[in-house]
């Protein structure tokens, strides 16, 4: 019989309740929290709570469990690595879990240039961070360009790039020099998309940033909180012509949406389209704190104290993220691909003529649904509130957030079966009748 999700007490149960008094009153209220749920165990795409609720998991801890929660493979390799090894720093020393991981990722050679290096971080803001020293360093220029609706952290150099929500830069200013262009959303903008998106591009050049002063343009390739938009395929060749002409280094975050999400290993291979440099993070080493900046040798020849870190490229996270590597490469890249397009086709099967359903897109595993008032003005479901929205689908008993001013996104871990993309749409199906009393089969 197959798995569905038990809801044994109300949620959150009165062991998660107690668990939330003790956290509400001692957590930094800046964490948004949308869930009222307490995860105290979990595996593959189950999470089971202190009360014994067990919830089916579409959002993998925000696209970051790539191989599922707690897979035994990366399990395995954690504990032998712990029992070995657990911090000797990266950045004065040496050791094998990181010497591997690097060799790994420089071998895929994800970014231009014949010869790869990699810079280890723990998170990707730190990796955006990275990505912009390192612009400045090699360019000698100061400014960037980034995107609106784009998301690339919240540390001062990565929340100069992010324009996805104000109250996320409210009260933080002044920020880096950055520059934010338009992102093109076929939906939104139709079919001139990219050309609108480009054409704002060259009215920024010539009217408030020079590009001789750009160091580099960052871009997600399919943008990630702003909604899981999947940019027009001529998007990103004609965004490296552009900085090709006026020697801008192109920086792809792949945070979210890199490590196999989009059913590839990289989202740009959907376009064949290489970055200067690339930011990894989230589901590269399936839970534990890591992340990645590669560039090519000819851009990363900074100097010895130039940038590190005390804790970036852990051995036990890099353990982690060579067990990830292993199954990524053993078939999760290919299951996500596969698993990704079952997901879409099943959505627009049964939600494809619902009366708040505007637009469901997404690539692999990173699939997308945007709630509309009306289908035919394309109005946002503004009243749907994003802790309205997730405590509905809790209450069905499946974990999944939202992205953009008005689109859910389904981010499970890779190992995900067809069987339970059937349940996840159901559940979604279910919840989304409840929010807006529209009965829909």
């Amino acid at each position: 019989m197959s798995r569905r999700p038990v809801l044994r007490t109300e949620l959150p149960g009165p062991i998660a309740r107690e668990i939330l008094k003790g956290s509400n009153g001692a957590v930094s209220p800046s964490y948004t929290r949308d869930h009222p749920l307490v995860a105290d165990q979990a595996a593959g795409l189950w999470i089971t709570d202190p009360d014994g609720n067990e919830v089916l998991d579409m959002s993998a801890g925000i696209a970051v469990t790539s191989t599922g929660h707690c897979h035994p493979v990366v399990v395995k390799a954690i504990q032998d690595q712990a029992a070995r090894l657990i911090h000797m720093s990266g950045t004065d020393f040496y050791y094998p879990s990181q010497a591997k991981l690097a060799g790994r990722l420089a071998a895929m050679q994800p970014v231009t240039g014949d010869k790869c290096r990699v810079y280890f971080g723990n998170s990707g803001a730190e990796a955006n961070e990275a990505a912009m020293k390192l612009a400045r360093y090699y360019t000698g220029r100061t400014q960037f360009i980034a995107f609106l609706d784009s998301f690339h952290g919240r540390t001062y150099g990565a929340m100069s790039l992010t324009a996805s929500k104000a109250r996320q830069r409210e009260g933080f200013g002044p920020f880096l020099p950055v520059t934010h262009a338009l992102y093109p959303d076929s939906y939104r903008m139709g079919p001139r998309a990219t050309a609108l998106a480009m054409d704002h591009l060259e009215m920024l050049f010539r009217t408030i940033t020079p590009p001789s002063d750009v160091a580099a343009i960052f871009v997600e390739p399919v943008q990630g909180e702003g909604g899981y938009i999947v940019p027009p395929g001529d998007f990103l060749p004609k965004l490296r012509e552009l900085c090709d002409k006026h020697g801008i280094l192109l920086v792809f975050d792949e945070v979210q949406c890199g490590m196999g999400r989009t059913g590839k290993m990289f989202a740009w291979e959907h376009t064949g389209v290489k970055p200067d440099i690339i930011s990894l993070a989230k589901g590269i080493a399936s839970g534990m704190p890591l992340s990645a900046t590669i560039a090519s040798e000819e851009i990363m020849k900074w100097k010895p104290g130039a940038h590190a870190s005390t804790f970036g490229g852990n051995p036990i996270a890099c353990a982690a993220a060579n067990a990830t590597l292993d199954l990524l490469e053993g078939g999760l890249v290919e299951n996500s691909a596969k698993v990704g397009a079952f997901l879409q086709d099943e959505l627009r099967r049964r939600l494809g003529d619902h009366p708040n359903v505007g637009d469901i897109r997404g690539q692999g595993l990173m699939v997308g649904v945007e709630l509309v008032k009306d289908r035919t003005t394309k109005e946002r479901a503004i009243e749907l509130r994003n802790d309205v929205v997730m405590d509905a689908f809790l209450k069905h008993g499946m974990v999944i957030l939202g992205c953009g001013q008005n689109t859910i996104r389904f981010c499970p871990g890779l190992v995900i079966t067809e069987e339970e993309a059937v349940l996840a749409v159901d559940l979604f199906t279910r919840s989304l009748n409840s929010l807006t009393g529209v009965a829909h089969a």
